[in-house]
C-alpha cells in the first residue's frame, strides 16, 4: 500500500513554535510527530510515502531523506502555490488503486488495516476516518419554534459531533476530478465524489486521536506520548 502525507501547511496557530520548525516536525516528547506516523505506516506494510510539501520544504527533505531510515521509500511533491488539502494530489504519480491520505500533524493509534478492509468491503470510492467529539455547553440552551416562542430549555447540554480525523482513503482514479492548479480541499473532493453517485464511507472509530493544530492540543499530545510511547508504536 502507498500513502500520502499532507505537510505543506503554515502552522500559523502554533506560532512562534512554527516560525523555524514546520508543524509536522514538532516533537512529541523527543520524536517529531511525523516520524511517529512514518514508523506506524512502515509497520503496517506501507512501502512508499508521497509527502506533499510547501512551507519549509528543505527542512523536511534534510530530516527525512529518502525514507530508508524508516524502511520506506519517500517521494516529495512540491506546491509552488498553496493548493489546499487535495489540490496537490493531481501532482502525484502512482499506479496503486486505493491510497491512504492523511495529515502530517496527527498523533493516533488508528487501525489502518481495518480502515482499508472496511473501505474495500463497502466498495467505496473514498472513505473518511471519523471520530466523536463532545462539546460541553455551559449555558442553558433555549429552544424556540419558528415563530420565536419558547418551547423549552436544554440546561448545560453536552453535544456530540462526528468529526473528520484527517485520515482518508481514496481511489486514485478519483484524482481526475481535482481541478489543476487551483486550491481544492479534501471536503471539496469528497463532496465531488459523492455528487458523482459514488460511495463515500464514514469509518467511525473510538481510537486515540489528537491533532496538534492548537497549543492545548499540542501540549496534550506531547504529554500523552511521553506517558506511554509504546501505545503509539
Amino acid at each position: 500500500m502507498e500513502a500520502i502525507i499532507l505537510a505543506g501547511g503554515l502552522g500559523s496557530r502554533l506560532k512562534p513554535y512554527t516560525m523555524t520548525i514546520p508543524k509536522p516536525l514538532l516533537p512529541v516528547g523527543d520524536t517529531p510527530i511525523i516520524e511517529v506516523l512514518l514508523s506506524q505506516l512502515a509497520k503496517k506494510g506501507v512501502s512508499k510515502i508521497h509527502i506533499c510539501l510547501g512551507h519549509m520544504a528543505p527542512i523536511f527533505q534534510s530530516y527525512l531523506g529518502d525514507g530508508s531510515k524508516f524502511g520506506l521509500n519517500i517521494e516529495y511533491v512540491f506546491e509552488e502555490n498553496p493548493l489546499g488539502t487535495a489540490g496537490a494530489l493531481r501532482l502525484i504519480e502512482t499506479h496503486t488503486e486505493n491510497i491512504l491520505i492523511m495529515n502530517g500533524d496527527l498523533l493516533t493509534n488508528f487501525d489502518f488495516d481495518d480502515f482499508l478492509n472496511e473501505h474495500v468491503k463497502n466498495n467505496a470510492a473514498a472513505s473518511i476516518g471519523v471520530s466523536v467529539r463532545k462539546v460541553f455547553i455551559d449555558y442553558g440552551v433555549v429552544k424556540s419554534n419558528d415563530d420565536s416562542f419558547l418551547e423549552g430549555f436544554d440546561e448545560k447540554p453536552t453535544l456530540e459531533y462526528n468529526v473528520s480525523m484527517g485520515i482518508n482513503i481514496v481511489k486514485t482514479e478519483m484524482f481526475k476530478h481535482i481541478p489543476v492548479g487551483v486550491k481544492f480541499d479534501m471536503p471539496d473532493l469528497l463532496l465531488k465524489i459523492k455528487s458523482l453517485g459514488e460511495k463515500v464511507f464514514c469509518y467511525k472509530t473510538d481510537c486515540y486521536w489528537q491533532d496538534i493544530g492548537r497549543f492545548d492540543d499540542y501540549q496534550k499530545a506531547s504529554a500523552d506520548y511521553v506517558e506511554n510511547p509504546a501505545f503509539f508504536h
